[in-house]
């Protein structure tokens, strides 16, 4: 039965040991793949260590409170041969031998002790991820060829791993190169590539999404009347224009340890492109009427549509209003731009029966999905729900606008 090594993993970039603070198994247990096995403590944080795969515990081999290198091994696993071929972890167990002659001339060998100062021979050649913890690691060879290709981490997504607990090895990764060979391709549009880009930023960020169900209502009969008529998304755009002006601390960047707050209230708006989204932008809109911004607006999305806005109308927005209930969505998550916290989602308007206190009985009204997507590292779940509030409330009274 092969003996598979629990290995301390790669906790982080610049980790390079951990204290074991907590051992939650014995030896004989049953554990199952990716289940906690013990916890670890860096200068960061306590992180779990978990198993690598399914089997019983063979043997333990650290000490609570003492630190262990990235890549030393701290334990053994018994499994089945089926189990650890299908994760890579069929390599024989690693052993330290260690050939010292006694003054008697006779050797001493101890096997299968874990170094605290040096790093133990890791499962096929590098340390394995922790996975509940989010860690990763990529080896300098795969970073130098995927630099070499213009690739990111991100497209190792689809990529199956043959590696320990599932990670890419560079035979993987050129086995992958090969199988696209075998398919249609075609260029990436510049648009496109910028597009991915933009995303990739600002998915390094924790991003989260609150909702509200708006009426509709009191904007549609002011929109019937109005000359010229704004757009919905519009009516959105200088309501959340407006609630930032009274607190523009949602709409601030962290850098560092502090809060940098807009100078000023410019709000973007996404328009479809071909094969892309442009975001033109409306300056200074929490101080320009509702009215005002009609032509503006207008234009703006011609402009981006053909791919001809001026320098002056783009970049520097604070937040971007997104209208994607133009494809007929009534819920969506977008994301924020990398230089933006915020983006105000609206989705279609559906007609919906609402309880009229005043009649006693439900009525009809028209209703669509307001979402608000944020760095959650400057806004929590609260703060997003009080300013999506406040835009709902402004758009139920749009003469305010």
């Amino acid at each position: 039965m092969p003996k598979i090594p629990i290995i301390m993993p790669q906790l982080g970039e610049s980790i390079a040991e951990a204290t074991v603070v907590n051992i939650a198994v014995k030896v004989g247990d049953q554990v199952e793949a990716d289940q906690d096995v013990m916890e670890v403590e860096t200068n960061k944080a306590v992180m779990s260590v978990t198993s690598p795969c399914r089997g019983t515990v063979h043997e333990m081999l650290v000490e609570t409170q003492h630190s262990y290198q990235v890549g030393a091994v701290l334990g053994y696993l018994d499994a089945t041969v089926e189990e650890a071929a299908r994760l890579g972890l069929d390599s024989p167990a690693p052993t330290q031998v260690v050939d010292e002659s006694t003054p008697n001339g006779d050797e001493k060998t101890n096997v299968n002790v874990p170094k605290k100062t040096g790093v133990q021979p890791t499962v096929r050649g590098l340390p394995v991820p922790a996975h509940a913890a989010g860690a990763s690691y990529m080896s300098p060879r795969m970073k130098a060829r995927m630099n070499e290709l213009g690739l990111h981490a991100a497209d190792l997504a689809g990529i199956a791993g043959s590696g320990a607990a599932g990670r890419v090895t560079i035979e993987d990764f050129e086995k992958f190169l090969t199988h696209l060979e075998q398919n249609k391709m075609s260029p990436a549009s510049t648009m496109r590539v910028a597009v991915a880009d933009a995303m990739r930023r600002s998915w390094t960020r924790p991003l989260a999404t609150v909702a509200l169900p708006v009426n509709l209502e009191p904007l549609l009969a002011h929109r019937k009347k109005s000359d010229p008529k704004p757009g919905p998304a519009l009516y959105a755009l200088r309501a959340l224009a407006i609630a930032l002006g009274e607190n523009s601390a949602p709409a601030g960047r962290l850098i560092g340890d502090r809060i940098v707050h807009p100078v000023a209230i410019d709000v973007g708006f996404a328009v479809e492109a071909e094969d892309g989204v442009l975001v033109p932008v409306l300056r200074n809109v929490d101080k320009t009427p509702l009215k005002d911004l009609v032509a503006r607006y207008n234009d703006l999305v011609e402009l981006a549509r053909q791919r001809r806005l001026p320098p002056n109308a783009t970049g520097g927005s604070i937040a971007t209003v997104t209208n994607f209930g133009t494809f007929g969505l009534t819920w969506a998550t977008p994301i924020p731009l990398p230089e933006q916290t915020l983006v105000l989602g609206m989705g279609a308007g559906r007609v919906q029966p609402s309880w009229d206190a005043a009649k006693k009985q439900f009525v009809p009204v028209t209703e669509a999905n307001l979402t608000l997507s944020f760095d959650h590292r400057v806004l929590d779940g609260g703060g997003a729900g009080r300013l999506l509030a406040r835009i709902a409330t402004l758009l139920g009274t749009p003469e305010t606008l």
